[in-house]
């Protein structure tokens, strides 16, 4: 049975961070949970949500990695700026990306916590994946994520979607997501409902 949700966390969340904490390291001293899915499927929302019940656990945006002319071609700079100091117990120091301006104008750092989320399109990447100690995928058709997208983002964004609907089509199908994932993520009017996903799930229910 789930573990009563503490106030302030969504319903189904107490127990799967419950679940992911038991999980072995799989990042050096980190256990690393990748939240893949179609871009506007609610991935930013959940990781929030999933951190806080995690305790604080850092959460890494793929949006601050990625740019305009590198929107997957970014994992060697995950690889050297994340992965490679997470591994060795140290902190991750990444450049965050401005979309506005179309340039890094921060850095931002990340803890070797007990665990740390990956949320963004491509967090369950072919590369990537041997890093995780689960992948959960967010369960929204990509019809309907994109179109909750383009609300969200409004007109000024119309261009962006435009060019980014037919990248992320040929990044899923050269490189899927959803059929190794452990857990599938839908949301639900009160909380989350967390389902076995096509590949090995996660954790002890």
């Amino acid at each position: 049975m789930d573990d009563p949700d503490a106030p302030g966390i969504p319903e189904g969340l107490s127990g799967l961070a419950r679940r992911l904490r038991a999980l072995p390291p799989s990042c050096g001293p980190v256990r690393l949970i990748g939240v893949d899915g179609h871009a506007g499927s609610g991935k930013s929302t959940f990781a929030r949500h999933l951190a806080a019940a995690l305790g604080g656990a850092p959460v890494i945006r793929l949006d601050d990695i990625a740019t305009h002319d590198e929107l997957f071609d970014w994992m060697e700079r995950f690889r050297s700026e994340v992965l490679a100091p997470l591994s060795r117990g140290e902190a991750a120091r990444y450049g965050v990306y401005d979309w506005v301006r179309g340039e890094f104008t921060a850095r931002r750092e990340s803890a070797p916590a007990h665990a740390v989320v990956v949320e963004g399109v491509g967090a369950g990447r072919r590369a990537l994946r041997p890093y995780l100690a689960c992948l959960l995928w967010m369960d929204l058709t990509a019809g309907h994520s994109w179109a909750r997208g383009r609300l969200r983002d409004g007109p000024a964004q119309a261009a962006f979607w435009d060019d980014w609907i037919p990248a992320e089509r040929a990044h899923f199908a050269a490189d899927p997501s959803r059929p190794h994932a452990g857990l599938l993520v839908r949301a639900c009017a009160e909380g989350y409902e967390v389902l076995p996903g096509p590949a090995e799930p996660c954790g002890t229910p």
